[in-house]
């Protein structure tokens, strides 16, 4: 019997000294954790509630959440008034803007005058450098694309009636002439837009004589001339809308220069910018990619296609190289 203890023991002593060896060795090296990946923002973002506006935000909103940002979506927010008021409320942390709004931005302003945004370098860096000091908004890299007011015409009817140019419009409208302009709330009155038009044209239409429609779709005012609607036979337009050709619809040419310089440029918070800095280089590729020509094409695409902005957006930046 002690012989048989003897030869048990022996074999508890080598087992326990396998298990300290192998519970050493695996409290030396714990198996690793996998860490969560990092999430960037959120960052929202709004827009104006027009075509393009909903395009260009889509086409932020994407191009972020490729790189690892939540986004919020708050596109088609509402007219400038509006959007502008949200984001330096803090309620968004960018939209999509245009250069020539820094005269109703700004007015009063000496370095704010219409000279200054009918230049297009001299209005962006005015525009940029006056929002920055002012309000802590930052303008990044813009689309070189200018998505000017214009007045759009079915062409048969221009060609009919002499019509090529504004001046040309002025003369048919002081002739007493039929007119029926549909544009927004906004076009009549701030000062950049129609009055711009009056004041450079020397007239101005009566009230009987405009056909007001809410928000800013040149979709909406540029179907109802095509159609006729309401007896509508002028309408609102800019310049890098898709559907003026499918419509059979041509613009008059601004040809003594009243309007301002419109390029579409991605503005944002600068407290939102600080968190995020890679936001800027990661947009800029992207909007120097964005030319009047493929605006006026992918806006087509949206407004006669019937394509979503999500798709027409994803595509965009597909073939482009600027996401996966």
């Amino acid at each position: 019997m002690r012989k048989h203890w003897k030869g048990a023991a022996a074999v508890f002593a080598a087992v326990a000294t396998v298990l300290l060896v192998v519970g050493c060795s695996t409290t030396t090296t714990p198996p690793a954790t996998e860490q969560p990946a990092e999430t960037k923002g959120p960052i929202v973002i709004g827009s104006k509630i027009d075509t393009e506006g909903e395009l260009l935000a889509t086409i932020i909103q994407q191009v972020l959440e490729s790189k690892g940002f939540t986004v919020t979506d708050k596109s088609q927010t509402g007219t400038t008034d509006v959007v502008r008021k949200a984001l330096l409320a803090g309620d968004i942390g960018m939209y999509p803007e245009y250069t020539g709004s820094g005269l109703i931005f700004f007015e009063g302003d000496p370095a704010a005058t219409p000279e200054t945004f009918k230049d297009p370098e001299k209005g962006y860096e005015t525009v940029k450098q006056l929002d920055l000091a002012k309000n802590n908004v930052v303008w990044l890299t813009p689309a070189k694309a200018n998505n000017t007011w214009l007045i759009a015409v079915k062409k048969d009817f221009a060609d009919k009636n002499g019509l090529k140019t504004m001046s040309d419009f002025a003369q048919y409208v002081k002739d007493g002439k039929t007119v029926k302009l549909a544009a927004s709330d906004e076009f009549f009155n701030n000062a950049d837009a129609w009055p711009a038009f009056a004041s450079t044209y020397g007239f101005d239409l009566k009230d009987n004589q405009k056909v007001i429609f809410s928000g800013g779709n040149t979709a909406q005012t540029e179907k109802a001339v095509a159609d006729g609607t309401e007896g509508v036979n002028f309408g609102m337009a800019y310049g890098t809308d898709g559907a003026l050709a499918d419509l059979g619809l041509t613009v008059l040419e601004d040809d003594k220069g009243a309007q301002l310089v419109y390029w579409p440029v991605p503005i944002i918070r600068k407290d939102v910018l600080d968190k995020n800095p890679e936001i800027e280089a990661d947009l800029a590729p992207v909007f120097n990619a964005l030319t009047i020509e493929k605006l006026q094409e992918l806006n087509a695409r949206i407004q006669v296609n019937g394509e979503s902005a999500e798709t027409v957006a994803k595509e965009f930046l597909a073939s482009g190289g600027f996401v996966k």
